[in-house]
């Protein structure tokens, strides 16, 4: 015990983001604290939130978890931004905004997520980079709660939770959407909800409970967990259920809900192709497009975009090696970095590569091809020809009913942008209206549609006239 390194104490200026003051390591004594070094837009951190979740819920009287947010986009340096993740990952609690890295570089940490497990007298009892590590937490908090019992250092009370919620609105931080020729589908992902709605924003019918969960059912009663991509195939509505890792059906006349893909449960699956694609654990399934038959999936969590062949019903990948990357090339030799949006048109599936703040095109022959962006941390707010474009982790696109325009939703950039699909490069469209944490957009004739996601809403924009309104849904 006495070989453990003493943990570094907070520096003077930390920034405490969802609440005004965080505990000094003396009130920390007799807990077993975690130190989570995470990253709002990285998918692992994302992964590893849930897991911690599970071991808070156990250990809530002998564990403290303590949020450690670094920054991978400029924008990611503001407390507001990192307080909108919170909100939208429901954290509850304490986390440090440690914008310039100086927490990050006292505990040695090298990669996102990693946990700092401490003992009951403040020592650094291990360090546990990465996914999918919570059975080897586990182990280690039961001993070292074991061990302070022993030597009657435990202190048993529950670890507050933290909360600074985010304003009442009838949408909780909506995540993708799809416009038909008289409807509109918006996954209100806060809310673990699909809305279906008319043009002007008047709710339809709402599909699950509201409830996060894994359960099938009819319309209201079925659970999801952050649903986020939409695809509508005759009276068939697809989506990918990102929290369950699965891929739902709704039977648009019955109002049956089913699992048709995945288990429920969060995996790695090989690449390879698969028959029983309900026996196939996924990987957080971002988003939707269909074309010829098939379901594509963009697969976040793998870096591939998976499909779903409808009419052999099997499930294989597509592109995409599985590697972080941004390398162009042949089908699965070539490398994404969280595929988070999908627009099909001109026989191309556009790929929003979020990760590596960067638009790609699988073209008809499976080739893949960057149009613009340069790689995981090349990024910026640049608009002019192709070489020079640079975004800030964008989120979503949509292809022009022209077929010349691929609109971008520049998330962190908080802006529209207009690609050109002939190579003419992209421009940013100015408009009256103030963006937050853009997440999706959609267009038809004489419209764009954009999930504003971090204002909580859904605004029409009339491209004659460049007006924008935002659409009352649920008020």
């Amino acid at each position: 015990m006495s070989a453990r390194p003493a943990a570094p104490a907070f520096p003077k200026n930390t920034i405490w983001v969802n609440q005004a003051q965080g505990p000094e390591w003396e009130r920390l004594r007799g807990r077993i604290v975690l130190l989570h070094f995470w990253n709002a837009s990285n998918i692992h951190s994302q992964h590893m939130l849930a897991e911690l979740k599970i071991l808070e819920g156990k250990y809530h009287d002998g564990m403290t978890v303590i949020g450690v947010h670094t920054p991978k986009y400029d924008a990611e340096r503001a407390a507001a931004i990192v307080q909108k993740a919170i909100n939208r990952m429901f954290i509850r609690h304490a986390v440090i905004n440690d914008a310039d890295f100086v927490m990050w570089r006292h505990y040695g940490v090298q990669s996102w997520p990693t946990t700092v497990v401490i003992d009951s007298e403040g020592r650094i009892a291990g360090t546990i980079p990465g996914e999918g590590r919570r059975e080897e937490l586990e182990h280690l908090i039961a001993d070292l709660l074991e061990e302070a019992a022993t030597r009657d250092l435990r202190a048993f009370e529950a670890s507050p939770s933290i909360s600074k919620p985010e304003p009442r609105t009838a949408l909780r931080f909506p995540g993708k959407i799809m416009v038909t020729e008289s409807g509109l589908f918006v996954s209100d992902s806060g809310n673990n909800r699909i809305l279906e709605c008319t043009h002007d924003g008047r709710v339809i019918r709402q599909i699950g409970s509201g409830t996060a969960g894994h359960f099938d059912g009819k319309l209201s009663e079925a659970g999801f967990n952050d649903p986020q991509g939409l695809a509508l195939i005759k009276d068939m509505l697809y989506i990918a259920d990102r929290g369950n890792h699965c891929i739902r059906r709704v039977r648009m006349i019955s109002g049956e809900v089913e699992t048709i893909a995945g288990t429920g449960a969060h995996g790695r699956p090989l690449t390879q192709e698969y028959s029983i694609a309900t026996d196939v654990p996924l990987n957080s399934p971002w988003d939707l497009a269909v074309a010829n038959e098939k379901l594509f999936i963009a697969m976040a969590g793998q870096n591939q975009i998976w499909a779903l062949d409808l009419a052999r019903n099997r499930l294989l990948p597509f592109s995409g090696s599985g590697n972080h990357g941004r390398d162009d090339g042949e089908g699965l030799y070539a490398t994404f970095a969280r595929p988070v949006g999908l627009s099909y048109g001109n026989q191309t599936l556009y790929v929003v590569d979020s990760d590596s703040s960067s638009v790609r095109a699988v073209r008809p022959d499976g080739r893949l091809q960057t149009l613009v962006g340069a790689g995981p941390y090349e990024f910026g707010d640049v608009d002019g020809l192709p070489a020079a474009v640079r975004l800030q982790g964008p989120m979503g696109c949509a292809v022009d009913p022209n077929g010349q325009i691929l609109w971008v939703v520049d998330t962190y950039n908080n802006k529209l942008k207009a690609l050109s699909l002939r190579g003419g490069g992209a421009k940013t469209i100015n408009l009256p209206y103030k963006f937050l944490l853009p997440a999706d957009v959609k267009s038809t004739p004489g419209k764009i549609w954009i999930a504003n996601t971090g204002a909580h809403e859904i605004v029409r924009i009339d491209t004659a006239s460049g007006q924008a309104v935002r659409l009352p849904i649920g008020e």
